[in-house]
Formats: structure tokens, sequence, C-alpha cells
């Protein structure tokens, strides 16, 4: 376990073998009381947190996960038949469009192999943490209508993104979030078409981003829907984002889902939220 102040010193690396450590550290009331916990373990992968704000006058409490370095993603807890008991709105969306419900099980079920899992550990990634953002009314999982379900192409379910049609009311429900400062205007210019886009800005990493294709259209149930781009990035600050995330993907390197999964729960905790639950596990492999 390594404790960073706000200034980068180091003020406590040592090993422990405990789940539970509990440090004295420095207080200085200003910012060097800004700390970075790091945790790691020989087979597992580095987790950390930052900032954690310390007090002299409440203990504070930062709950990090650390995945094995070999490991794979368990499918079991997300079935079809329990994602329709416990996800019922998810489990809806996922339906639309097919013939039968034997027919959406099998297309779900069919997510399970592109990238080893990635691909549909990405999709119950981003619309778990869809459903935990919460607008003046609902969240952006109520106003999605069919997702697009291509495998190819510009608008593919991918590891890192998917695309679906969703109600153009959202957008006036961003945007009375964002002037409650519950999301922010995010650039889009790095999703060719785009026309506007939103960022949660709740946690330091892993917030969602709502980016819109207004120009794509597709009349559902009566409604003229507009294409919507969700995705999770791993930073919260725009510089982080193009230097760490952006640069690395251009190279080959997609946003991981494993790594997404780490980062919201460890911010959903930190927050003080329900546990941040995507339904699937990873295990070691």
């Amino acid at each position: 376990m390594t404790a960073i102040d706000g200034n980068n010193q180091t003020v406590s690396r040592d090993y422990h073998r405990a789940a539970s450590v509990r440090f004295a550290l420095p207080f200085h009331d200003n910012l060097q009381d800004r700390y970075t916990f790091v945790a790691s373990a020989d087979g597992y992968k580095q987790a950390g947190i930052t900032p954690v704000p310390v007090s002299d006058k409440t203990e504070q409490f930062v709950r990090l996960m650390l995945l094995p370095e070999n490991n794979a993603f368990n499918f079991a807890g997300a079935a079809w038949k329990t994602l329709q008991t416990v996800r019922p709105k998810l489990a809806a969306l996922l339906a639309a469009g097919a013939p039968d419900d034997a027919a959406a099980e099998q297309r779900y079920n069919d997510l399970k192999e592109p990238s080893g899992g990635a691909v549909l550990a990405c999709l119950l990634n981003i619309t778990t943490a869809m459903e935990q953002l919460f607008l003046p009314a609902g969240t952006p999982l109520d106003y999605c209508r069919e997702v697009n379900w291509e495998l190819t192409g510009d608008f593919r379910l991918a590891q890192d993104r998917f695309f679906a049609w969703a109600d153009p009311a959202i957008l006036h429900q961003l945007e009375i979030a964002r002037g409650k400062g519950i999301v922010a205007n995010a650039a889009h210019g790095l999703h060719p078409g785009a026309t506007r886009s939103y960022k949660q800005i709740r946690f330091g990493e892993a917030n969602v981003q709502l980016t819109f294709h207004e120009k794509d259209t597709k009349v559902i149930g009566g409604t003229t829907c507009i294409r919507i781009e969700p995705d999770i990035d791993y930073y919260r600050d725009p510089g982080a984002h193009l230097l760490l995330e952006v640069l690395v993907n251009a190279f080959g390197s997609l946003t991981d889902p494993r790594m997404v999964y780490v980062l919201r729960w460890i911010a959903g905790q930190h927050a003080g939220l329900p546990e941040f639950d995507p339904l699937y596990t990873i295990i070691g492999a």
C-alpha cells in the first residue's frame, strides 16, 4: 500500500498482510491533504484512487478493487432470464426490434463471443452506469428505444461504446441537468458526425458520456428518434483523457471494460453510491 500526499510526496509505502489497513497521516489543512492511495499485490493488477481529502476531524474510508493479472469475464449472473428479472428496463431495451424473446436472447448471448466477451461487458458497464445517472426526469436509459445491433461498420457494438436510438426529449433533460451541474458540455469532435455531447462530472474517473448524432434519425413507435452514442472514459480531466486514453486508443488499444468496471466500482464506493453491479464478474483465469 502506498499513500502519496497532494505535493506528490510518498508518505507511506509498505507491505501489509490484511484486507483492511489503517493509516495515520500528516494533516496540513491545505491542498497537501488531497491524498492518492495505490494498492498492489503479487499476481494482481494495481489499483488506486485520487484525490482523497483527509481531515483531522473524521476518518476517511477508501475501498479499492484489485483484479487478477490473468482474468476472464464470468457472465453467469448476467443470463438473459436474470436480466429480465433484475434489470427489466435494460432487458426491454435489448429486446426491442427482435421478432420474439428467443431471438432477443440469442442476439444477446452472441455478444459473449466478440473480443472474448469485452463487447457484452462494455454494454453492461455503460447501461448500468446510465441507470445511476439521474436526470430531472428519469435516467438516460429511460429515453433509449432501440440498440444498433451491428457488429461491423461505423455504428457497431464495440468494447468501448455502443449506439442506440433515443427519444430526443433526452436533450432537454440533459440541458436542465447541465444547469444543475450534473453534466457538462463535452467535446464531440472525436466522434465523426456528432452534433453535441454531454459528460457526467460526478466522479474523478469512469463518468458516462452521451454523444448525439442528431442528423441520423429513425421512427420508432411514432417518435422520430435520434442516434445516441454512450461511452465511459477513464478520466474526467480532458487533458488526461486526450493524452492517456484517446492517444492510447489511436494505437489500437481500446478502452478496456475491465478497467472501466474497476474504476467505476471504486468511484461509486468513494461517493457512497450503491455498489456498481453490471451483473457479470471478473474471475481469475
